[in-house]
Order: structure tokens, then sequence, then C-alpha cells
């Protein structure tokens, strides 16, 4: 049998995509483009995971995962830009594999494969949808390890385990995939704060272009701008608002000042710029009454004039988490990159400890924590192995 290869993702330009690889000697193809990250030679056993990079030749062509789904399958995770899809998929051809369609590849998988349990179609699933590689990592670890091994060792010893017990570890899980989803679908930081604290200068920096308007005129940004970034190894939406000020007092300020309420509100984290260079900070009302509870960073910028301000004359709240950053000159800014991985959790995050990627685990997860017999504890935790996955 041929070996095939198949771009499994959609076209354009998108975080991660994914090539599937099957036949009978892809294993060979992939050794010959394939160097693993920390190891002397790939073992492509079923079930394994290798980070490292596709290259042609001495030349690196991307930093990917390999997944090895079966004894003749695997999904190479690489980077979304089409050219180097477009190059993987050269190589592939080059070293002998047929390039066929997405729907071609599922057609001659499922006519071989055995059936799969529910976690392992479901990572199937997400891992072309993951933000980043960590994301693919942390899904591809739920099928042999992780959520996958933990259900099983649930049902092998129920008769032993406690409900508690259960109970307790499926409240762990659902506490860690918060972190985890970070990884997995990114996570939205929004720059909230005064007008003229240089919110926009600082989206602009840690974007590396010019994406929001920037000016000394107080009240520039009246809408909000959103762009995309990366926080190695997150894949971040940053979202530049309108400043909350008491002085707006027209119809459309007062619009901007409430879509930033609304946008704060969905946010994964809040980075609070104020202008350490100006005595005073009128920071609104209602800005702290949406913050408190939330996961937030206080930024002191301008921090290249003469310190005025200063985290003393913060509130306790946000006094606790600060860094001092000159976003016009980019210095502190390595500082407050650290802190933002440290507030959202992802700093040392174990890509192989159990989480949950999908709502029906999610779901399944949450009755679990609360189930008050055995027996509803086995039909729950086998309808997680092999219940029925909406495609």
């Amino acid at each position: 049998m041929s070996v095939l290869a198949a771009v499994m993702t959609g076209k354009g330009t998108g975080a991660i995509s994914t090539i599937q690889v099957f036949g009978e000697s892809a294993d060979v193809i992939l050794k010959k483009i394939f160097r693993p990250a920390g190891e002397r030679k790939s073992v492509f056993e079923a079930g394994r995971i290798h980070h490292g990079t596709i290259n042609d030749g001495e030349k690196i062509v991307d930093e990917v995962v390999v997944g090895c789904e079966g004894d003749n399958t695997f999904a190479i995770n690489c980077h979304g830009n089409p050219l180097i899809v477009e190059a993987i998929m050269k190589l592939l051809k080059r070293y002998g594999s047929v390039p066929i369609t997405a729907e071609q590849m599922l057609c001659r998988i499922s006519a071989v494969e055995k059936a799969a349990s529910a976690i392992a179609v479901e990572a199937k699933m997400a891992q072309i949808k993951a933000k980043t590689l960590h994301g693919v990592r942390i899904i591809l670890n739920q099928i042999d390890s992780g959520l996958g091994r933990t259900a099983a060792e649930w049902m092998r010893n129920i008769k032993t385990i406690s409900l508690k017990e259960i109970a307790s570890s499926a409240e762990n899980i659902l506490e860690t995939s918060q972190t985890a989803k970070f990884f997995i679908a990114g996570c939205t930081i929004i720059l909230v704060g005064p007008t003229n604290t240089g919110k926009s200068t600082l989206l602009n920096y840690l974007c590396g272009r010019q994406k929001a308007i920037v000016s000394d005129i107080k009240g520039t940004t009246r809408d909000w701008v959103s762009a995309e970034c990366q926080i190695d190894p997150l894949s971040v939406t940053l979202i530049d608002t309108a400043g909350l000020y008491n002085e707006y007092g027209d119809t459309v300020g007062k619009i901007s000042q409430g879509k930033t309420i609304q946008l704060l509100e969905k946010a994964d984290l809040a980075l609070l710029v104020l202008d350490n260079s100006t005595v005073e900070n009128h920071i609104d009302r209602r800005l702290l009454e949406k913050i408190t509870g939330k996961k937030i960073i206080t930024v002191l910028n301008k921090s290249d004039l003469p310190i005025k301000f200063g985290a003393a004359k913060l509130p306790k709240s946000l006094a606790n988490s600060t860094v001092q950053i000159s976003a016009k000159f980019g210095t502190g800014i390595e500082t407050l990159l650290q802190k933002i991985k440290e507030v959202l959790g992802v700093v040392n995050f174990d890509l192989k400890q159990p989480v949950c990627f999908t709502t029906r685990q999610e779901n399944l997860l949450m009755k679990l924590a609360g189930v008050k017999s055995k027996k509803r504890a086995v039909s729950i935790i086998t309808e997680l192995l092999n219940g029925a996955v909406r495609v």
C-alpha cells in the first residue's frame, strides 16, 4: 500500500495545521525528515508523541509535534503558515508519499482502523483546532495517559476507590483544564485604564506592528482594537479598549466605555495600564468593580519619565501584582511577559496531566464531581470512555 499524505485543516493561515500520513512504510518516510528533540532517534510506537523539527537536509522547515495514532498512522502538527504546510507536503511527496484530500484520507483510515475510544476520537478532531503546539501535545497526551488513563483507572479500581476520591479527582481535572484551555484555545488579554496611559503603544509594541492609532491626544481610542500575537508558549488575542474616564460625556464615548466593560467581563486577564509619570490616575469606579476577582496585572507605564505615581498610591488589590515598563522604549517588557505567564498559571505546566478538552468531557466530569452512587459513577465513566461523540 502506498504511503498517503493529506492536509487535514482548512486552507488559509491558521495557528496550527495537521498533516496526516498513513501507510505501511509511513514511519520510514517520517524518519527521513523528522528530527526529535532530546532523543537520539524516533521510536514510532502507537500512542507516543514526539516533539521536534521537520528538516529538509540541514535546513529546519518547522517545529512540529508528531502524534503516533497507530502502527501506520501519524499526524504532523505544524504551524499554520500555508508556505510551511506546502513545504512539508513537498518533502513527503519527494520521499514517496502520495498526496490525497482530507476526505479521501478519512475514508482510508476509517476502513482499516479499529474502533477508537471516545477520548481518542475527540482528540483527533480537537488537535486540528489547537492554537499552539503545546495545546496539541496536551490533547494527544489525554488518549493513553492523562484523562484516558485516569478514567480507565477509575473503572479498574471502582470496587476499592471511594466516591470522594473520584469526585476530588474530577474537580482537580476541571480546575486544571481551565489553564490547559489557554494553550489549546488561546487566551484573551484586555488593556484597560484611564485615557492617554499608553495602552495603544503597549499593544503595538507587543504585536510588533502599528495596529492601534497612537497619539498624545487624550481619548484617541474611541472603540476597541484587537490583534493576535505570541507570548510563548501562548497564542494571545490582545484587546486595546477605550479609556475609562469620567470626562467622557458624549454618546459615542459612553458607548465605547460600555463596550470596554463588556469585553473586560469575557477576558482571561486584564492589564490595568496607568501613567507612572503623572500624580493622578483617575481609575473609573465601574472598572474597579469589574476587575474585582479577575486575574489582573497593574502596568505602570511611562517609567522612562520621572516617576510621580508609583505602586504605593494604588489600592491594595491592585498593588499586589505590578510591573513598571516603558512601552515607548520597550523597557520592562520581558518582566511583564513573564508576569503574564505566571498570573495565567502556565509556567511549568505539566502537559501530560489529565485535563478535559471538550464540552462533553467537562459535563461528564461535573457530574462525577457530584456523584452519589458507585452505579452512577460507573455509568458516567463508561460514557466518558466510550460514549457517542458529536462530529
